[in-house]
């Protein structure tokens, strides 16, 4: 009776039973598979969102312990004088005093109608603060003559590198790290006369080793790796007019050559170039850029920032097939839209690299990072004529 059952439940079905065997462990299967798909894009959900809370919740302690001020960069220094007489005198007798004065400094003094005021011009921080103390010394002593120039910029130069060293044995302090070589700490002492967007570099780099500190204990990376990174990250500026190159990598060469363990290089070596070797190297560039961009660290003249935006247009419109260029996000994006028959999807890619290498290679002092976005739109029309009744 079994047997006979099957027999017509096949003809009814038009199925064997090892095709309705295979049928219903296909339908098993797909259902199984739709179940699956299911929940792990439930799962995924779930994941990403806790990972954005814990990630926001990591940013937002770092930066809860960051509170440092900022200053404006400048380029002069200005001097005040007790009687426009001197003004004379300072130049000299067919020049030779300001001369002087310019030869063994490096800076340019500028003499104008402005009352009382003599202006100190050097893009060297450091050359201007022992013109400075030189000009002061001058003008409280009276006596400017050629000998006395010499005399008074020695003095500066020597009460200037006894502060460039107390300031980087006080960084490396705050810092935390003492087994750097003498050199090194001097370079890092250098700082205290830098800015860069108006962020003094002294600040820059203790909040940036602050940042790095707190993100690797959150992360449980080495915090002593990327302590020591973080402190070293930017020394390159230090010496950014006397070797070419990008500091990242001036500083690379600097510390390698004073024997700073290469894994501590490679960290921070990559910090703009983006090459990350190790976990500890991203943490080095978020706390570079988290405190590059927190509101209020940074300010830019406007003027830079106007030729700023329009270089990168210009960049970006030299390419063939581009139809228009716009820099948005105070700087930061250049979206760039192309003409769909010239440029095909495929060519894209590529386009998007190509500007953004000529931007790294034309556009110099920028903070952080620029984003190229290329866009290639295609457009239908179609149109309805209303009829005429």
């Amino acid at each position: 009776m079994q047997e006979e059952y099957r027999r017509k439940l096949a003809q009814v079905a038009q199925l064997s039973p090892e095709q309705a065997r295979e049928k219903l462990f296909a339908e098993l299967e797909q259902e199984l598979l739709e179940e699956k798909a299911q929940r792990i894009k439930k799962m995924e959900e779930q994941f990403k969102k806790e990972a954005e809370e814990r990630a926001r919740e990591i940013l937002l302690t770092v930066m809860q312990r960051i509170v440092r001020d900022q200053v404006a960069e400048s380029t002069i220094t200005t001097v005040r004088l007790p009687d426009d007489e001197l003004k004379s005198r300072i130049i000299g007798k067919e020049g030779r005093n300001i001369k002087t004065f310019e030869r063994l400094t490096g800076v340019n003094i500028l003499i104008d109608e402005t009352p009382q005021v003599v202006t100190l011009s050097s893009f060297d921080p450091v050359r201007r603060e022992i013109a400075h103390r030189a000009l002061e010394d001058l003008v409280s002593d009276g006596r400017i003559q050629p000998a006395r120039i010499e005399e008074a910029v020695k003095k500066a130069k020597k009460e200037v590198e006894k502060i460039i060293n107390e300031a980087g044995e006080e960084l490396v302090y705050r810092a935390g790290v003492l087994d750097l070589p003498p050199e090194i700490v001097n370079l890092l002492g250098r700082f205290k006369f830098r800015s860069s967007y108006g962020q003094n570099m002294i600040e820059h780099t203790l909040e940036v080793v602050n940042i790095g500190k707190a993100l690797a204990a959150e992360l449980k990376a080495d915090v002593e790796l990327v302590k020591k990174a973080c402190l070293l990250h930017d020394i390159g500026k230090a010496v950014s007019a006397e070797i070419e190159g990008p500091h990242d990598q001036v500083g690379a060469l600097i510390c390698r050559q004073h024997g700073i363990d290469e894994i501590v290089v490679r960290t921070f070596e990559g910090h703009h170039s983006g090459d990350f070797p190790n976990p500890e190297a991203v943490i080095v560039y978020l706390a570079d850029t988290i405190s590059a961009h927190r509101p209020g660290a940074r300010r830019e003249d406007f003027n830079a920032y106007i030729n700023r935006i329009k270089t990168m247009e210009n960049i970006a419109l030299s390419f063939p097939g581009v139809k228009e260029a716009y820099a948005i996000a105070a700087g930061r994006e250049v979206r760039v839209i192309v003409n769909p028959q010239e440029l095909r999807e495929a060519e894209m890619v590529n386009l998007a690299h190509q500007i953004s290498r000529q931007i790294h290679e034309q556009v110099k002092n920028f903070p952080g990072q620029i984003k190229v976005t290329v866009i290639r739109e295609t457009r239908v029309n179609a149109y309805v004529t209303a009829k005429i009744q």
